[in-house]
């Protein structure tokens, strides 16, 4: 059952990942169009600091480093 839980938690990280770049892709896209909003741009600069940290936070329980 633990592992069963295990594996869903990952898969929603995947997923919520997935969707993270694909957001801020869109909003990189809006960016050369236009000026983005201070909502989207807000968005846009907490997004990617989310990956990063997420990425750090994950090589340094993973592997730690």
């Amino acid at each position: 059952m633990i592992n069963l839980l295990e594996n869903i938690y990952g898969l929603s990280i995947a997923i919520l990942l997935l969707c993270s770049f694909f957001y801020v892709r869109q909003l990189k896209k809006t960016k050369r169009e236009r000026k983005l909003t201070a909502f989207e741009f807000t968005m846009y600069v907490i997004t990617q600091i989310v990956i990063f940290l997420w990425l750090g936070s994950f090589l340094l329980l993973r592997y730690g480093l």
